[in-house]
């Protein structure tokens, strides 16, 4: 907004502000000149205080306005630092006039100066319009700024004016609504709730009342019959309130603990529909973080917090209700100190708020990095690393415990600020209202009714108040669960090609790729190639070259940045998730099994599949003899992760839950590269035995494996360098002749050659590969062996 535009629009305001005040408190003098009113003044009967506050407010307005209208980059920046300033003054105003109503009362037991009245409610007309007139000075950027220099400024000065509101409003707002939506299933449950949480909540409202009419029917009208009459009453509003809280407070468990369950299902087929790159960017720990942890926060503070802000509004109105019935002047006195609690409770919410976000993300770092720690407990434990990890650890919840400091900083400041508050209200009150019982203008038992009254409205603020600030944190990590459960793929497989029947020729035309996790490597550049059905193509190369990059496309894992892949002369985007998958297997070098039985994992994602394919797929993969051995056979349970079986025995697993599908396509990524010879011809047997119904794509280290391939692909840095047979590509030379020449020979061979790769992390499972791994020599001397454990280390 252009600065002369509020500086117009303020101008304006204030000047009917004071000429309004002015005129209402000239009628209202009865005569009186403004000098006789100042010599006499008397705060039970004279407006002149009144006035005189809308001349300090109107000066304050007029200074701002000054500040912003000489200095428009400053004086918005300072107005913005000083709107608590303003709040507050704006408060003890509208809290002073309720103040000068009720000494009016005393003078004039009734009130009808129509003056005074208009004066009265333009006070608190005028303290609203001067709030937002200096919200309004705060957001206004210069007329350079808005033709658009000094964009960086008006871009800040907007970010700051929308963010106290707009945040609050765009943020917390809708994440409560859309939680409470997840409760739409259970919307019979919620309404027999609010049923007796509404029973409840009147009952516990009427007790306060008839304490009173049992103390007046004792000490005012000395009546047995209407003091126990009072009593009887109060028993059974007792008993019935009871027993409505109890069926109240079992239901509300009941409703969000299947929340719970519903969030979490929904969270977790979210998870399950994302792309591999969310997975690559973002890490396990922080994804179980929300799935357990942050769900677990949202429906226990919500459970609780919903169910105590439902029940303390439904009381604090009854309760309201019967303090004006019973004195409106108390009820004045009540009210003038919630607006401060009010405002407390709103400032350390937003605090709150803030700090629940940075406590929840250090948590998730701490969980991650014990997630991390344990799930690699036999790396630590190899190189005596615990007290390290240990130490990391600490250091990580140390600071969540500085977080939780600020936390408790913050709350014991709340707590003594509103409790202040609260007992300045009650002494108010309490003298106030013994005032009132001395002249006459309310019974003894009146006035023990509206303290205990106060008392429960009292409760019913602070509950509401923790409610706002349990919401906030509620709401730190609902923000995070629904921005994964709301999040859409980037990429979607929404395939729905399912033909009756898969040649199995698969074609990569002219295929650039590159993570998004590092754009700027291009893994592949230009590749073309084509695997025929019916044939063993393997993929060579150095470490880095793109070998598993080609498996992860052809998976439909990662969308491509140029090129095609073909399925039959289709494009494998274009073929239906599930059916693409169920032509398509892949074996991987370090399978995953699951914490499930053998059987299980060997039918994994199998709709059904009879004992009897499991034990011929398990023959097929050599692994039948060692599975039979087992306690349980094929009913042993392979632990989490497959950790209760060797490398070699997951390998032959995952394999035979490869083969159980006879797939079309079949990808051995160092399938075999934990198995002893025996077993890998086997394998190789029941592979190469029956080709003509698959199309076989092999990467390998083992020269016994890529030999008896029909074409050899041989990528470097990305690239198809070579292609062809064995025994072409020896004749040829080049990358794959030093590669072969390089495992021959050892590690002496590879040494002279200027193109050794790097070694991969897994080639101790693969030695004297293609790749030529760096495997540690203990015939070197001592200083070259120091070197190497060094390296192997790093």
């Amino acid at each position: 907004m252009r600065a002369w535009k509020a500086v117009a629009s303020t101008l304006a305001l204030s000047g009917a502000d004071v000429v309004v005040t002015t005129l209402l408190y000239a009628h209202g003098r009865r005569g009186q000149d403004i000098l006789q009113d100042l010599r006499h003044f008397n705060i039970f009967n004279s407006l002149l205080d009144i006035w005189g506050g809308c001349l300090y407010r109107s000066c304050v307005l007029l200074g701002a306005t000054i500040g912003v209208a000489t200095n428009t980059a400053y004086g918005p920046r300072r107005l913005r630092a000083s709107r608590t300033f303003i709040a507050v003054v704006c408060l003890l105003m509208g809290i002073y006039m309720m103040v000068k109503l009720l000494l009016y009362s005393e003078v004039r037991r009734t009130i009808r100066d129509p003056w005074f009245w208009g004066l009265f409610a333009w006070t608190y007309v005028a303290l609203v319009a001067t709030f937002g007139l200096w919200q309004l000075l705060a957001c206004v950027t210069s007329s350079r700024e808005a033709l658009g220099h000094g964009s960086e400024s008006r871009t800040e000065a907007e970010e700051s004016c929308d963010a106290p509101r707009d945040k609050r409003e765009e943020a917390a707002g809708p994440t409560i609504h859309k939680l409470l939506s997840y409760t739409k299933p259970d919307a019979v449950f919620l309404g027999i709730a609010s049923f007796f949480l509404l029973v409840a909540a009147l009952g516990e409202t009427f007790l306060p009342y008839y304490t009173g009419l049992a103390i007046d029917g004792i000490v005012v009208q000395k009546s047995m019959d209407r003091f126990s009459t009072a009593v009887l009453v109060m028993s059974l509003l007792a008993i019935g309130s009871s027993f409505a809280a109890g069926v109240r407070g079992g239901v509300f468990t009941l409703i969000f603990a299947r929340l719970n369950i519903r969030l979490r299902n929904c969270l977790f087929r979210s998870l399950m529909s994302q792309e591999m790159s969310f997975f690559d960017e973002n890490r396990t720990g922080d994804v179980i973080s929300r799935l357990t942890s942050d769900t677990t926060i949202v429906s226990d503070l919500v459970s609780q917090n919903i169910n105590i802000f439902l029940r303390n509004v439904v009381k604090a109105t009854g309760v309201i209700f019967f303090m004006f019935s019973l004195s409106w002047k108390l009820s004045l006195v009540t009210f003038m100190g919630f607006p401060i609690i009010m405002l407390v409770s709103d400032i350390y919410g937003k605090y709150y708020k803030k700090l629940s976000k940075d406590v929840q993300n250090a948590l998730a770092k701490a969980n991650n990095t014990a997630e991390e720690t344990i799930s690699a407990m036999k790396t630590v434990r190899s190189f005596a690393n615990e007290e390290a990890e240990a130490n990391v650890y600490w250091q990580k919840l140390q600071q969540v415990y500085r977080l939780n400091k600020r936390e408790a900083l913050a709350y014991t400041y709340y707590v003594w600020s509103s409790g202040l508050t609260l007992l300045v209200v009650q002494v108010s009150i309490l003298y106030y209202g013994g005032h009132l019982v001395i002249s006459g203008q309310m019974t003894s038992g009146n006035l023990i009714s509206f303290i205990i009254y106060e008392f429960v409205l009292g409760d019913c603020m602070e509950s509401v108040g923790s409610v706002y600030s349990g919401l906030m944190q509620g709401v730190g990590a609902a923000e995070k669960v629904f921005e994964f459960i709301d999040r859409k793929p980037t990429m979607v497989n929404d395939g729905s090609l399912a033909p009756d029947h898969v040649d199995g020729k698969v074609e990569f035309r002219n295929v650039t790729f590159s993570y998004r996790t590092r754009s700027a490597t291009q893994v592949l550049q230009n590749v073309s190639f084509t695997l025929h059905p019916g044939k063993v193509t393997a993929l060579v190369g150095p470490s880095g070259s793109g070998k598993s990059s080609c498996v992860n496309i052809l998976e439909n894992f990662y969308p491509l940045q140029d090129g095609q892949v073909l399925l039959d002369g289709h494009p494998i985007n274009m073929y239906d998730h599930k059916y693409l998958h169920s032509v398509i297997s892949l074996v991987s070098q370090e399978p995953v099994l699951f914490a499930r039985s053998i059987a299980d994992n060997i039918s994994y994602g199998l709709a059904s599949a009879s004992f009897e394919s499991v034990v011929q797929a398990a023959q097929k993969a050599n692994a039948h003899a060692f599975i039979t051995e087992l306690q349980d056979g094929y009913h042993t349970e392979a632990g989490e992760k497959g950790a209760q079986l060797s490398g070699g025995q997951k390998q032959r697993v995952a394999i035979a839950r490869a083969l159980i599908r006879t797939p079309p396509i079949l990808i051995l990524d160092e399938a075999t590269s934990a198995l002893d010879a025996e077993s890998e011809h086997a394998i190789q047997q029941a592979i190469y035995g029956d080709l003509q119904n698959h199309t076989v794509l092999v990467i390998a280290h083992r020269l016994s494996t890529v030999e008896k391939a029909h074409n050899i692909i041989v990528l470097d840095k990305g690239r198809v360098v070579q292609q062809g047979s064995h025994k072409e590509l020896m004749e040829e030379g080049g990358l794959y002749s030093k590669l072969v020449q390089r495992q021959i020979l050892g590690l002496e061979a590879g040494s002279t050659d200027s193109h050794q790769p790097t070694a991969r992390g897994d080639s101790a499972k693969a030695p004297g590969g293609l790749e030529g791994e760096f495997r540690i020599d203990h015939s070197l001397p001592a200083a070259a062996q120091d070197d190497c454990n060094n390296a192997a280390h790093k």
